[in-house]
């Protein structure tokens, strides 16, 4: 009872283009966002092509996702950071107009 796999219409053949990298988001998100996720995003990023060239797909998929994961949380953790920082400015700025407003009139 030998069977021939390799026949199989049904096998799935390897695809012809690689996973996308997030290679450059990675970079941009290291620079503007987070710097510590960021570089967990490079890394992750520039083992997709290398993965991928070695025959490893499915490994070359997880890292494009993981390295899609990290970039987001970059992202929105830079997205916090800028509004807590606007947030900060506006508090401080406000309360030292009101504060110089009413030493001033006194």
């Amino acid at each position: 009872m030998d069977q021939n796999y390799s026949n199989n219409p049904y096998q799935q053949q390897p695809p012809l283009t690689p996973p996308k990298n997030w290679l450059v988001e990675a970079i941009l998100v290291t620079l503007f966002c987070c710097l510590p996720f960021g570089i967990v995003a490079i890394v992750f990023a520039s083992q997709v092509n290398s993965k991928f060239n070695a025959g490893d797909y499915n490994s070359a998929m997880q890292a494009s996702r993981d390295a899609k994961r990290w970039v987001m949380i970059a992202f929105w953790i830079g997205i916090v950071k800028a509004i807590c920082g606007i947030l900060w400015i506006s508090f401080w700025g406000g309360w030292a107009y009101i504060h110089s407003h009413y030493y001033n009139n006194y």
